[in-house]
């Protein structure tokens, strides 16, 4: 089992920035982000390979991107969220998640088998 520990959430206005941050206490394949709004089904945002090699591009959804940036450091587990030109829309409860080394998957965001208890982002104007 790995456990996932985020931290960086908090409030910020339309327009602001926020870094979301997520360490893995053992071996993934992939780590990246979910939100959940209020009343809404929860969504991938980003994710890319902590598996080996970096710099790997990650993969973004289309709501994010352009305004997100997912990077990593392999040797900490550690994998940031940088939030740029936050919109009201991106209020929400955000997960870290990933998915084992030996994990199978079909789509961009299924196969995520590890979670963390989530942290809160709100942008208010």
């Amino acid at each position: 089992q790995v456990h996932l520990v985020e931290s960086g959430g908090g409030s910020v206005q339309v327009g602001g920035s926020l870094r979301l941050s997520c360490t893995a206490s053992g071996d993934t394949s992939y780590m990246g982000w979910f939100r959940q709004a209020p009343g809404k089904a929860r969504e991938g945002v980003a994710h890319i390979w902590t598996g080996g090699v970096v710099g790997m591009r990650p993969f973004y959804a289309d709501s994010v991107e352009g305004r997100f940036t997912l990077s990593q450091d392999n040797l900490k587990r550690t994998v940031y969220l940088q939030m740029n030109s936050l919109y009201s829309e991106d209020t929400g409860m955000y997960y870290c998640a990933a998915r084992p080394p030996d994990g199978s998957w079909s789509g961009p965001f299924d196969g995520f088998t590890y979670w963390g208890q989530g942290t809160q982002v709100t942008v208010g104007s």
